[in-house]
């Protein structure tokens, strides 16, 4: 941690936060590479993964990690209504980095017997849905790591604009180091590399998420804008804050 054991003592979510732009300032300008090697193997040695969705981007930041660490964990949520194309993705990109410590973790069986019995809640509350399959599980996984990686980048929607390179997140710190990256940049790191795609982005879909909730993007709209098509939800609650995981409905 860049910040003393006593600055955190007195405040730790002040800390956090104070930590998280001191970080920003730090770094600003500086490649992806480096912030990633800068967070993996010092400011956050043993206590950082990387959350990948694997979509239609996660190529690019997968590589990046591989080439640093293969043995850093990896935290993917199968959320169980994912697309067929979204897990051969995940198998593809896992054997040909090489990474070792993929986690692929699933919604607590109790939690979906409870609130999803039949499978159908999206159809009624997706913000439950999410926190039921999604953010529930990822705060569970997220124990015991003090930050977390993420591919998330300011061009992808209006809600993402001003992300900065780090920023807190309860008492996490979140890495965000393809933020200042367009897409042309992304795709040319990914031919670059000989990355695969996702096999659905040629079909429209360029940010993917559960199957019921992601639809190909029109020429125009942003990224995301498939993504709970006709509704003013744009996140699905796992960067809105993993504070406890109270998240059914509250802050989604």
């Amino acid at each position: 941690m860049v910040l003393d054991a006593m600055t955190l003592a007195v405040d730790p979510d002040q800390g956090v936060v104070a930590e998280a732009r001191l970080l920003s300032s730090q770094y600003d300008g500086q490649e992806a590479p480096v912030v990633l090697r800068a967070a993996i193997e010092e400011h956050f040695s043993g206590e950082i993964a990387l959350v990948s969705s694997f979509g239609a981007d996660s190529a690019v930041l997968l590589h990046m990690v591989a080439g640093i660490d293969r043995n850093l964990p990896v935290v993917f949520i199968d959320t169980g209504k994912l697309f067929g194309e979204t897990l051969r993705y995940r198998d593809s990109l896992v054997d040909l980095l090489q990474l070792t410590d993929v986690r692929s973790i699933q919604p607590q069986p109790a939690l979906l017997q409870q609130h999803d019995p039949e499978g159908a809640l999206w159809l009624r509350d997706t913000d439950a849905c999410c926190a039921v399959r999604k953010v529930q599980p990822l705060s569970v996984a997220m124990e015991g790591f003090s930050s977390w990686i993420t591919g998330r980048k300011r061009f992808q929607a209006e809600t993402r604009t001003k992300l900065p390179l780090f920023e807190a997140d309860g008492d996490k710190i979140k890495v965000n180091p393809l933020a200042g990256w367009n897409r042309a940049r992304v795709e040319a790191y990914r031919e670059e590399h000989g990355l695969p795609a996702h096999g659905l982005v040629a079909d429209g879909y360029l940010s993917i998420g559960c199957m019921p909730c992601t639809d190909r993007v029109k020429p125009g709209e942003d990224e995301r804008a498939g993504r709970w098509r006709g509704q003013a939800k744009t996140e699905c609650g796992i960067h809105l804050g993993l504070l406890g995981h109270e998240a059914f409905g509250s802050g989604i």
